[in-house]
């Protein structure tokens, strides 16, 4: 199941440079149907992580919210509609709303509202020591940092007024949020009594949240916000701590804060993504990857240099055979030599009338009892190359005898038509060659 951790520092806050372990929160643990499983009230980050660690918790998913004074809120009129272009002007669309230098302010950029992108400015030596305080929690990874005020649930209303303590939040309908002492409040009643926009109505909805108690302290605070005559203030009492209404309004959707961690803050590259349980097998397989391309790489040399050496061996073969011959070489050889065989085979037998005559005539010399082997008629082809000599001997066994000596010397010879007789045998003996 998919947990949310929002952890919200209190005052005093401790020096984040250099005690930042020392600092307390307020947290509030969540479960993906937004019921709250656990929470505490100014509990230290070891004491948080510990809850986590006995409830077997890990991933848990953590939001942390910083004080609204601390993030600026304003509007970027830009036409572009790319992102690279809208970051690119972004500086430049709000440099005359802040009061500081802005090559020192971190800028992160919200949804595109009516009059503009909503942009959150926030001090970058801030900002980067609020980063530092809530990244590498144990069990939980960072996924946002918001201005708490951004978090306040609007709704129906116009405005909503938080009240914590010494000092109230407050959003508007339009997006925007900031945090004041809660003195300052009356005085802000008039630009609460604006209407968000320019058409003309009669009141402006107020919702006021805050403890049984402290709407009990501020009544007549309350009360003097109503007698502008344009707001109207409804209570809203909370159980617990305000913590518990920003994590409703944000689980639920019932806000659209924007998230500081933008640009060099960006989370992408804080090690925690969900790859990180399989990096080691990711690792190895890319091991085994690159040991198997540098087995087939070498194979593959080794393999080249045989081929090279039966080049080589092929063509000293040929080139002995054929000397004069300087056109062919390794890649041709083959398709040369099967060219030269299939002309000899078209054209036929290459031994004449006169060669298997003399190879004929030194066979039978040779031939143990010639003289009872005669030879009848003598026949020759040429178109197809054959000597057809009948014969007759005393038995069948010096005509084989003839034919074998033929066929060891080279040529082709057979025996056919061979018919026994009182006084030997006869048959024909065809002869062909080369």
């Amino acid at each position: 199941m998919s947990y949310r951790l929002y952890t919200r520092p209190v005052p005093p806050f401790a020096d984040l440079a250099s005690d930042p372990e020392t600092q307390l929160f307020n947290w509030v643990l969540i479960d993906a149907s937004g019921d709250i499983q656990a929470q505490g009230v100014r509990d230290t980050r070891e004491h948080i992580e510990q809850t986590l660690t006995q409830n077997a918790l890990e991933n848990v998913r953590l939001i942390g919210l910083i004080p609204g004074d601390e993030a600026l809120f304003c509007f970027a009129d830009i036409p572009a509609k790319q992102a690279r272009f809208v970051r690119q002007a972004l500086p430049f669309a709000v440099e005359e709303q802040l009061a500081q230098d802005i090559d020192t302010v971190h800028l992160a950029l919200g949804n595109r509202e009516e009059h503009g992108f909503r942009v959150a400015a926030v001090d970058h030596q801030r900002m980067g020591l609020w980063s530092e305080l809530f990244r590498d929690w144990h069990h939980a990874r960072l996924e946002a940092l918001y201005a708490d005020a951004s978090l306040l649930p609007v709704s129906e209303h116009d405005w909503a007024i938080c009240l914590d303590g010494d000092s109230a939040m407050l959003a508007s309908r339009q997006g925007e949020w900031l945090k004041m002492q809660v003195g300052n409040l009356a005085m802000f009643a008039e630009t609460l009594a604006l209407p968000p926009t320019d058409e003309v109505i009669a009141e402006v909805r107020v919702a006021a949240f805050g403890t049984q108690d402290e709407l009990d302290q501020q009544q007549a605070l309350i009360a003097g916000l109503q007698c502008s005559g344009r707001l109207v203030v409804s209570q809203h009492a909370l159980e617990l701590m305000p913590l518990e209404l920003l994590a409703h309004s944000h689980h639920h959707h019932l806000c659209t804060p924007i998230n500081l961690c933008q640009g060099s803050y960006a989370l992408s590259g804080d090690g925690k993504s969900a790859l990180r349980p399989w990096r080691p097998a990711i690792a190895v397989a890319c091991l085994w990857f690159l040991l198997q391309v540098g087995i087939e790489i070498g194979l593959g040399v080794y393999h080249q240099q045989e081929a090279d050496d039966f080049n080589e061996q092929a063509m000293a073969i040929y080139q002995k055979a054929f000397p004069s011959d300087t056109r062919t070489h390794a890649g041709n050889v083959r398709r040369v030599l099967e060219g030269q065989l299939r002309l000899a085979q078209q054209e036929g037998p290459n031994a004449d009338f006169l060669t298997l005559m003399k190879l004929a005539g030194q066979q039978y010399a040779q031939l143990p009892g010639k003289e009872s082997v005669e030879f009848n008629t003598i026949n020759y082809s040429r178109s197809r190359g054959q000597l057809v000599v009948d014969l007759k001997a005393d038995n069948f066994a010096k005509l084989n005898a003839l034919r074998s000596g033929l066929t060891s010397s080279g040529l082709n010879a057979e025996i056919g038509s061979v018919v026994n007789e009182a006084s030997g045998a006869r048959g024909r003996l065809t002869i062909s060659g080369g």
